[in-house]
């Protein structure tokens, strides 16, 4: 009797700037056995049965915001997108306006803070961010880059605060959010900086500083966030291909 290959599974990442990719999560997955297919949105249609039949599905950061979609109606679909995707219960990762993305799918508010909270900072873990994936970043510097905030949808397990930002990730089902950029390669960290200058030099944040963090702490935090991601890839039942 002849046993079937396994069948190769999918994770799907909609991307709205080339620069904020996958970074360091796309070698875990293609490690783990996926295969990484990116959406590239403002030039590449959503196919919603890409979106169904993906195993896991990744909504990156951007510098729009959700309320913009009149301005850039690329948001239209991404909204439609994450709703779909969350009614069908099956994983899906959102990080920074991928969050915001999915907290506002699930009747959280979005607003703009007024602020922006750029460069590497430590996160707090709440007491159900200490029992969750996140663990191994309590107390981490890690790349935040962002100015809107969410609230926790009803239901949600909130992660991770830092002073300014007090909702900084939350777990639903087989949901994650991370305001936070976990994902981001501390090795391509020059493409961010020049990608963000205008932003970067508005609010009067010096770039080697950002540099220098990385640097520093980018080679810890790597091993932090692929095993924290690995650790939530294995709760929510998409476990490492065995040998």
């Amino acid at each position: 009797m002849t046993i079937p290959e396994p069948r190769e599974r999918t994770a799907l990442a909609f991307r709205h700037v080339h620069f904020e990719d996958l970074g360091i999560l796309g070698p875990l997955l293609r490690e783990r056995g996926f295969r990484v297919e990116y959406v590239d949105l403002g030039t590449e249609a959503i196919d919603i049965e890409r979106v169904d039949d993906a195993d896991l599905m990744i909504v990156l950061g951007g510098p729009i915001g959700v309320h913009d979609a009149d301005t850039y109606p690329l948001l239209h679909a991404s909204k439609e997108a994450v709703a779909h995707r969350l009614r069908s219960g099956r994983p899906l990762l959102g990080v920074c306006l991928g969050a915001q993305l999915i907290a506002e799918a699930l009747g959280a508010q979005v607003h703009a803070t007024g602020q922006v909270e750029i460069g590497y900072a430590p996160l707090d873990l709440t007491e159900d961010g200490l029992d969750s994936p996140l663990r191994a970043l309590d107390g981490m510097p890690v790349l935040h880059w962002h100015g809107d905030a969410f609230t926790i949808p009803a239901g949600s397990r909130r992660l991770a605060s830092t002073p300014g930002f007090p909702n900084q990730a939350f777990s639903t089902g087989t949901v994650l959010a991370l305001q936070f950029h976990l994902e981001a390669d501390h090795r391509a960290i020059g493409s961010w900086l020049i990608g963000h200058a205008h932003e970067l030099h508005h609010n009067g944040i010096d770039p080697r500083i950002i540099r220098e963090d990385a640097r520093a702490y980018g080679p810890e935090l790597e091993r932090a966030a692929r095993s924290a991601i690995a650790t939530w890839l294995d709760s929510v039942e998409l476990p490492a291909p065995t040998a």
